[in-house]
């Protein structure tokens, strides 16, 4: 075993949208598996929009990279060397290693991947993190119900996609917005929307409020927030008496500094927003699904034979080599990626 490995460290904070100076790839040193940790071979890593958070020195949920330090990421791969009983060379592992090529864990820190239940990139998509969020936030938190009308944007993303084949299982009308006629294309025949609207086609909220009015002509009574902007402006007055707004993110304002504090673009005030929610008696709950690790059984036992038989659809874009993640990343913060952005890193 080479005593080196490689990794991608958080070389400056961005200001505004992460340029390729903000990272650095380098060698180190190989760690050693202390007891009870488990030594792996990272063979796909996940890219992920909460990641740009991290890559600001802000207040939030969770603490943010420390410049020189990898940069965070779930990933999956062989495990190479153990001092667990948990694990064997030869088990394949999901776990937090980060942008890196090897990653050492505690064994209680992992989920033991099954390659014969498919391919085990799902683990970091449909599968895995996005997919359970999507899952848990309209299941819990979207409450859905047959004959309502759902709408949530990045609609051919992993969580989007998960939202959308979700309430269409409940019986839902599934309306989605994207990025280009082609994840429009995709969001209706790969993963059954019963319409698509691409945000490009509209230069402000009002222009996409009309059309979206046009495609919910009930109103809405699911908004999955994961994009903010100019589509929640949209959105909210016609959201139906009632109506539940799951936030998981808000990925347009990422690049506006330390929590969005930066951000100019809104399109609806604070007072508009907040009257929409008191007057239409809209329930409204942000959550962070790592507070919800522990729902991940039920959702695989749901979910994963919907998956193995292809009646949960899904789409993989995979970027080759470590080397090549800042580009995949910046390019997915821009919406460049079909469907779950994955790097190949051995």
């Amino acid at each position: 075993m080479s005593d080196q490995m490689h990794h991608i460290a958080l070389a400056s904070r961005p200001d505004g949208a992460p340029q390729p100076e903000n990272f650095r790839y380098e060698a180190k040193q190989m760690p050693e598996p202390e007891d009870g940790e488990v030594l792996v071979k990272v063979h796909y890593m996940s890219l992920d929009p909460y990641m740009r958070g991290r890559m600001d020195d802000a207040k939030s949920y969770a603490a943010p990279v420390l410049i020189g330090g990898t940069m965070e990421a779930g990933g999956v791969g062989e495990v190479i060397a153990s001092k667990s009983d948990s694990f064997k060379p030869g088990d394949f592992a999901f776990g937090m290693f980060g942008w890196a090529t090897h990653g050492c864990l505690p064994a209680n820190q992992l989920r033991k991947i099954d390659p014969s239940h498919g391919p085990i990139t799902t683990s970091l998509g449909v599968l895995g993190m996005p997919g359970l969020t999507g899952w848990y936030g309209m299941t819990e938190l979207g409450r859905p119900q047959k004959g309502q009308t759902l709408v949530v944007a990045a609609a051919t993303g992993p969580v989007g996609s998960m939202v959308g084949q979700v309430a269409k299982m409940h019986g839902m009308r599934t309306v989605g917005i994207a990025g280009g006629p082609e994840k429009c294309k995709l969001a209706v025949e790969k993963f059954g929307f019963d319409a698509c609207l691409d945000h490009r086609e509209y230069e402000t909220a009002s222009d996409l409020r009309k059309a979206l009015g046009d495609a919910c002509p009930q109103g809405i009574d699911v908004y999955f927030e994961n994009v903010g902007g100019k589509v929640l402006a949209a959105v909210i007055p016609l959201m139906n008496p009632h109506g539940r707004i799951p936030i998981c993110g808000m990925i347009s304002w990422y690049n506006a500094g330390g929590l969005g504090s930066g951000a100019t673009d809104a399109e609806i005030s604070a007072p508009g927003l907040w009257r929409n929610i008191l007057v239409k008696f809209l329930s409204v709950n942000g959550f962070i699904i790592s507070n919800h690790f522990n729902r991940m059984p039920d959702f695989l036992a749901e979910i994963g034979p919907k998956v193995s038989s292809g009646e949960f659809a899904y789409v993989e874009d995979i970027a080759e080599g470590l080397e090549n993640a800042p580009a995949a990343f910046m390019s997915m913060l821009k919406g460049g990626n079909m469907g779950k952005q994955i790097v190949k890193v051995a």
